[in-house]
């Protein structure tokens, strides 16, 4: 008898139940803040997709009542001009978010202009203050796309106290905060990465499978224990013989879709989440003025 097929986890029902609830805090707090919360996401050069990644998230603020105060810069813009618009939107008052969009041109040091950011305007939640908050435990702006995916489970109620949990992936960007966000949620977490031996082996004994590599289809069925939970958070952009592209995350969805309990698509699953913790986190702090 065949199993039946996996639950799919939908990211942009739960994004659009997420941006409805901020749509509704900001409502109540505008009137006692005399403002909307505010959002710069900065972007340098004429990346494709990179351009379109910025469109919706202006966008989504529109939708919910955040003001964007995004700025587009040539890609021959120098590391000294950028630091200065930093500076300025630090002490802008309007402003509660800033997001410098990746990648950035070459010649820039993107690690450099984060540690930039006034860590209580990080939006990305990348700051290394804020890794250090999410370190110990502490409140703060948390690092969007693990943060979306918590969310996720914890809409479709799916328990991780005691459960094995793995990541595949050790970025800052998600591996790494990742599994501390897990911890925090008593699972317990192993991290797989490029370098690990027999990932089959360690992938397969996972209750919750993670995965944000960047490989199409590294991850199939036979990877994958029955039941299991599987959140892909890879992004790529695949072409086939007729020339024709499509994404696909790091899981081969059609295969494993028979194996797993829960399963995210690609697109439709991760991604929507990471602009709505984006959101989320802009109206944190806007949130944050009224309590100061």
């Amino acid at each position: 008898m065949e199993r039946e097929t996996a639950k799919l986890i939908d990211g942009k029902a739960v994004a659009a139940k997420i941006q409805t609830e901020l749509s509704a805090v900001i409502t109540k707090l505008q009137p006692q803040i005399g403002r909307p919360p505010g959002l710069a996401v900065l972007m340098v050069g004429d990346n494709p997709a990179s351009a379109a990644y910025v469109r919706g998230k202006e966008r989504a603020c529109a939708k919910v009542g955040i003001a964007s105060f995004g700025q587009h810069f040539p890609t021959e813009t120098t590391q000294a001009e950028l630091e200065s618009v930093i500076a300025a939107l630090n002490s802008d008052e309007r402003v509660d978010g800033i997001l410098v969009q990746l990648p950035l041109p070459d010649h820039l040091d993107a690690a450099t202009l984060l540690h930039q950011i006034d860590p209580d305007k990080d939006a990305d939640g990348l700051h290394p203050l804020n890794l250090g908050r999410l370190v110990r435990g502490e409140p703060g702006l948390r690092s969007c796309t693990p943060y979306g995916v918590m969310r996720l489970l914890q809409e479709y109620e799916i328990s991780l106290k005691g459960k094995q949990a793995v990541v595949v992936g050790r970025s800052i960007l998600v591996g790494k905060p990742m599994a501390l966000m897990l911890l925090e949620a008593d699972a317990t977490v192993t991290i797989a990465h490029s370098r690990s031996h027999d990932l089959k082996a360690i992938a397969s004994n996972a209750d919750i499978l993670i995965t944000a590599v960047g490989r199409p289809n590294l991850i199939d069925a036979q990877m994958i224990k029955p039941g299991a939970v599987v959140v892909d958070v890879g992004m790529n952009r695949i072409t086939d013989e007729s020339g024709n592209s499509r994404l696909v995350g790091d899981v081969n969805f059609d295969s494993t879709k028979n194996v797993a309990g829960f399963i995210t698509p690609v697109p439709g699953g991760v991604g929507p989440m990471t602009v709505a913790i984006l959101l989320q986190n802009t109206v944190y702090s806007y949130s944050m003025k009224k309590e100061g």
